[in-house]
């Protein structure tokens, strides 16, 4: 007889009911909704079949993302996997100068028993990593070569930072560091290398060090390795033989080759090297950094030879890839050429009055004129200028030096302005004066006497103090007394309100506006160039190729030891000028002063371009305002954000942007600035303001004798209709003249102080000086007279 074994029915089994509160939190809500689909109903969470519904579903979506996480890296690391695949690209980068990059490679090559191999043509260094299947070029740099590491850390998948642990990283290393962060640094990894090996009781103390100063700069840095650690080294080599490069932003659908073999035959440079980024486009312009922009003439294949089974290298035939469309090729047109003689009307020449006084004896013909009525040469001098005076200004009006270098101010709290001679006259041209025709600027220029050279030097040396006084005493400055002030102010006008008073954006443009292409939409036209870009494809990334460009300077196939090669393409449109606004920063380890129009460089994407920007104020959250006029900055200060307007070619994203100043060492610039790119807005109205001040001089109630501002009634009738305000807040207008020395009655809103400040706001639009492709080796201009009297 078996037994029978005693269970107890499942219905039997007790069961606390769960504790129920009356008001559930948030936490507790998003605890329960874990997992839950968007279509099932909470009421699904009480039976077991939902429950493993739900545990499913979280299984699936988890192995989901792992497999899109995994596809990505694959996506990303294709072009490296293989034997044919490409080279990943690797910076060394110095940051002290008792390292060298040379014995880094050398150490990291022994760590997987293999050799180096160099590259004289390129500079390159090349390892096979065959225990990884793949293979690495190392880029070494020269300690003190700034432009040289920009350049290699732009095309380089990482970048190999090597410290010293007994040099510390000096003020040139700080500022490579930090123009590199703003550049847009690719995947990062940083040793410690030294020419003996540290002491084991000082090594964990110099670890901390160096990986806490790294930190700062690359925040995900995690560790630093150690180049006299086995361990350490092999683990370098792996993280950059397995690893994934981290994307650079900027570089996003740009293509772009590092040179592995240049050459240059009558005008046509060919460069070899792997597509890397998107596809190459045969249509599009390259840019080559320091030399400009150029048209490809062809893209043909470059492999490497194949090795048969006997060891010998078998040739292949390289093929022709891609060719320019003529239809859809991009131009080198980038600005465009004004007619200056459009709709202008002008003397005939004295050929053309000669064969028509000669026309065989027509009645119609223009007679003979007598002698001394022929027309003499009209020119625009300033109102009330004599013969004599005339003489001795130059025709040519220059634009940009008439709006001055940094737009100062004569006066106590400025600086001196040869500017604002708008009131002209014509008067004609007398005869037998010293000024020649093709000679005017060296018979018109005059040497100073020591004195006032002297004074000059010292006002362009004293720029510290003008910078305070600007910070204390913003736009203020002092009415000249030996100029009128309906003179001196001329292109100046009063705004009833600063935000929202109207301004056209095409009354009275300068001539480099003639030159300029505008968008009508540009973000419409960024989508369509990115979208037909990606729609017209190319060169796919990874192949390698030899790109022949046209009409390349011979200098540009000059390799330097030390310096890498590189092209990168151009999208559609972006070889075009027009004016380009950034929002910038200070750097905050700069202290020098930083004035609009000064000298700069701006590295933005693949360019260097040399500019002369002017500084604005930002607009709260970015916007235009009602009238799209925004304030001119003399400075750019510490702590605000303001936008910098420049000519310069169209750029697309929020590209990255830097502003170095050049020093007496041509490798070792300073830091300025860094920002972003903002828009192409060319209605962008800059608007300089200058403050006249006058003192209440007597003062009844509301109405008050104000001095000081004007020196002459005639002024005073010139300004009458702009308003005035105080620095306590009243408003008011003037309401007559007083006397032949400029006092006036004026009268307010409400009752002044004898210590008010009695104060007239007038604004002028400027604008910005043309900037042209920087080149390395080339100092920047020399500053002229006039810009040295305005600084």
């Amino acid at each position: 007889m078996t037994e029978t074994v005693h269970h107890h029915r499942p219905t039997l089994k007790q069961k606390n009911k769960p504790f129920k509160s009356k008001h559930a939190s948030k936490g507790s809500l998003k605890e329960a909704a874990k997992g839950r689909t968007p279509h099932q109903s909470p009421k699904a969470n009480h039976t077991a079949n939902a429950a493993a519904q739900l545990r499913i579903n979280r299984r699936n979506n988890a192995k989901q993302a792992q497999l899109k996480k995994r596809q990505s890296l694959v996506s990303a690391t294709r072009i490296f996997s293989g034997t044919d695949g490409a080279p990943r690209v690797v910076a060394i980068v110095p940051l002290t100068e008792d390292v060298k990059a040379r014995d880094v490679s050398a150490k990291l090559a022994q760590a997987i028993d293999g050799a180096v191999e160099e590259d004289e043509a390129s500079g390159l260094q090349k390892l096979r990593a065959n225990r990884f299947k793949t293979s690495l070029h190392f880029i070494p740099l020269p300690y003190r070569q700034l432009y040289a590491i920009l350049d290699a850390c732009k095309v380089a998948d990482y970048v190999i930072f090597v410290l010293s642990p007994d040099v510390e990283v000096d003020k040139w290393g700080d500022t490579l560091l930090r123009t590199l962060q703003a550049q847009g640094l690719p995947e990062v990894v940083t040793v410690v290398s030294s020419d003996q090996p540290m002491d084991p009781k000082e090594k964990s103390g110099i670890m901390k060090s160096l990986l806490s100063f790294i930190q700062y700069f690359v925040p995900s840095q995690s560790r630093v390795f150690d180049m006299h650690h086995g361990a350490d080294t092999l683990n370098t080599v792996r993280a950059l033989c397995e690893g994934k490069p981290s994307d650079v932003k900027w570089r996003d659908g740009r293509s772009y080759i590092l040179g592995e073999k240049v050459d240059w035959v009558d005008g046509t440079l060919s460069v070899i090297g792997v597509v890397r980024g998107a596809h190459l486009s045969a249509n599009r312009l390259i840019h080559i950094p320091n030399y400009g922009d150029f048209q490809i003439d062809k893209i043909v294949s470059a492999p490497l030879p194949k090795h048969n089974k006997h060891g010998g290298g078998m040739d292949v035939e390289p093929q022709l890839l891609a060719e320019p469309d003529a239809s859809s090729a991009d131009s080198l047109v980038s600005s465009n050429d004004p007619d200056d003689m459009a709709n202008e009307q002008t003397w005939p020449t004295e050929e053309e009055m000669r064969g028509a006084s000669n026309g065989n004896g027509h009645p119609d013909a223009v007679p003979d004129a007598k002698t001394g009525t022929t027309p003499k040469a009209v020119r625009k001098v300033p109102k009330g200028t004599s013969e004599y005076q005339a003489a001795w200004i130059i025709d040519e009006s220059d634009e940009e030096d008439a709006e001055g270098s940094g737009e100062g101010e004569g006066g106590e709290h400025g600086e001196v302005e040869m500017e604002e001679v708008e009131e002209m006259e014509e008067i004609p041209a007398t005869e037998g004066t010293e000024m020649d025709v093709d000679d005017k600027r060296s018979v018109a220029f005059q040497d100073l006497d020591e004195a006032e050279e002297a004074r000059q030097l010292q006002s362009w040396r004293d720029r510290k103090r003008e910078e305070e006084d600007d910070t204390q005493f913003p736009d203020e400055i002092d009415t000249p007394l030996d100029v009128p002030a309906r003179t001196r102010f001329q292109r100046y006008r009063g705004l009833r309100s600063f935000r929202t008073s109207p301004w056209d954006p095409y009354e009275n443009l300068p001539r480099d506006y003639a030159r300029i292409f505008q968008f009508e939409d540009f973000k419409r036209t960024e989508r369509a160039v990115k979208r037909r870009a990606e729609e017209e494809g190319g060169v796919e990334p990874g192949t390698r190729v030899t790109v022949y460009l046209k009409d390349v300077p011979k200098e540009a196939a000059r390799v330097i030891p030390g310096r890498p090669f590189t092209v990168f393409s151009l999208l559609q449109h972006e070889h075009k000028k027009t004016v380009l606004n950034f929002t910038l920063q200070r750097n905050t380890e700069y202290d020098g002063s930083v004035r609009s129009k000064d000298p700069l460089i701006l590295c933005v994407g693949p360019r260097r371009i040399r500019v002369n920007p002017i500084y604005s104020q930002h607009t709260r959250g970015g916007g235009k305002g009602p009238n799209n006029v925004h304030k001119f900055e003399r400075y750019l200060r510490h702590g605000v954000t303001n936008v910098a307007t420049i000519y310069g070619p169209v750029v697309y994203g929020k590209q990255p942007c830097t502003l170095l100043r050049e020093t007496n060492d041509p490798q070792a610039p300073e830091l300025v600035a860094m920002g972003s790119f903002l828009h192409p807005d060319t209605t962008r109205i800059i608007a300089k303001r200058i403050i006249l001040t006058g003192h209440p001089f007597k003062i009844h109630k509301k109405t008050a004798t104000i001095r000081y501002m004007f020196f002459n009634p005639e002024d005073i009738a010139y300004f009458k209709p702009i308003q005035l305000h105080t620095k306590y807040g009243r408003t008011g207008h003037i309401k007559e003249s007083l006397g032949t020395h400029g006092y006036y009655k004026a009268h307010f809103d409400g009752p002044i102080s004898q210590m008010d400040t009695v104060c007239m706001s007038l604004y002028k639009r400027v604008y910005p000086k043309w900037g042209e492709t920087w080149k390395e080796g080339e100092s920047a201009p020399a500053r002229n007279q006039d810009d040295a009297m305005d600084e």
